[in-house]
């Protein structure tokens, strides 16, 4: 029972203070101090919770990330971080588009100190409205300029290549388009498959785009809208090349390496093939990483940027499981990977690619 304290006297409980009170005190009165009494507790409950309850700077340990990457390879980034600085960090997991929407709802009350993603329109998304602190230039000289957007607002944390899987039992590589333009020709109608729903395929579009412009991207995705067959994921994309369901997809590079590191099984039939000389088709899309202006704890989502940018996090993502392209610090990629400087991707700022423009352009062609 909650006890009252009276001027600095010692505590009594309310049944103590009742008994305490003379019988013949009229009923109004006493209903009057009791009502006085009651008052009283209610102050001193409040004051023990104010008391004990954190400040709102406390209320949140560590820092929270919203991330949009292989969920795997952001745990182990988490595990090493929190190993080294002590710091501890939420994670969030959803799609590109998903986290990146969120954020922009949530606006300067998002409770996201760091963003990450598999490819950058999304970031762009979130820095076109203006969501971003600026990087540390500590973390930025890590990065190679091709692998981060020009306006600094958030960087490269690894990559991915731009890659068609077909079936090595069906076609000959002499019989592969040499450009990815090529698949929108009538020969190529109902051999090749995509996963255009993704955020994966809008990035390639998305560079396109930015490469050929407007009038070349409609006239291709209005190709591809005559010959292409849609499945829901590149994994399942690329799984139909090796059923023999379709001779090609367009794909990630890392579908096929993982598949092969595990059981084969769902690549057995294939093989990729890199279109190279600056083609559209050759590419590399890069994964973001940004602090979000809003941040309560700008210091240490900072460090955990730099941290996943830095050797030891780029380490990581060299021999860990999601094949995807080690960027920064200097760090090779996996060895089984075919060597980023052999890709001959085409320059694309990863500022510039324009997500909502390519939805635009993909519903009107009918594939979304």
């Amino acid at each position: 029972m909650a006890n009252l304290n009276f001027l600095g006297g010692s505590p009594i409980s309310l049944r103590q203070f009742a008994e305490s009170i003379p019988m013949k005190i009229p009923n109004i009165a006493l209903a009057k101090i009791a009502l006085v009494a009651t008052a009283a507790l209610a102050l001193a409950a409040c004051g023990a919770d104010a008391s004990t309850a954190p400040a709102p700077s406390e209320a949140v340990d560590g820092i929270t990330v919203y991330n949009a990457q292989h969920e795997s390879l952001t745990k182990e980034w988490i595990d090493a971080f929190t190993k080294e600085t002590g710091i501890k960090v939420t994670l969030r997991q959803g799609s590109d588009t998903e986290m990146s929407n969120q954020i922009i709802q949530e606006g300067a009350a998002s409770p996201a100190d760091v963003f990450l993603t598999e490819n950058s329109p999304a970031m762009a998304q979130v820095e076109n409205a203006a969501l971003f602190a600026d990087v540390d230039q500590a973390t930025i000289d890590q990065v190679p300029a091709e692998f981060r957007p020009s306006t600094g607002k958030w960087t490269g944390i690894a990559a991915r290549s731009t890659v068609l899987v077909y079936d090595k039992n069906k076609i000959s590589e002499d019989k592969l388009p040499k450009s990815m333009l090529d698949l929108a020709n009538p020969e190529w109608k109902g051999k090749w498959a995509a996963s255009p729903t993704g955020a994966d395929f809008q990035a390639i579009v998305s560079a396109l785009l930015e490469l050929k412009g407007e009038a070349a991207t409609e006239a291709w995705l209005k190709g591809m809208k005559d010959n292409f067959k849609a499945y829901k994921g590149n994994g399942t994309a690329m799984k139909a090349v090796n059923a023999g369901e379709v001779d090609a997809a367009l794909i990630y590079h890392y579908y096929y390496y993982g598949d092969q590191a595990k059981t084969g099984e769902n690549s057995k039939n294939v093989t990729p093939y890199y279109f190279k000389n600056q083609d559209p088709g050759a590419f590399v899309s890069v994964s973001g990483g940004g602090v979000l202006k809003s941040s309560k704890k700008a210091a240490d989502a900072q460090a955990f940027l730099k941290f996943i940018t830095g050797k030891k996090g780029q380490e990581i993502l060299k021999t860990g499981t999601s094949f995807e392209y080690a960027i920064a610090s200097q760090v090779e990629a996996n060895e089984k990977l075919v060597p980023i400087k052999e890709l001959q991707a085409p320059v694309v700022d990863p500022a510039k690619l324009n997500s909502s423009k390519v939805t635009d352009l993909m519903t009107q062609a009918g594939l979304l």
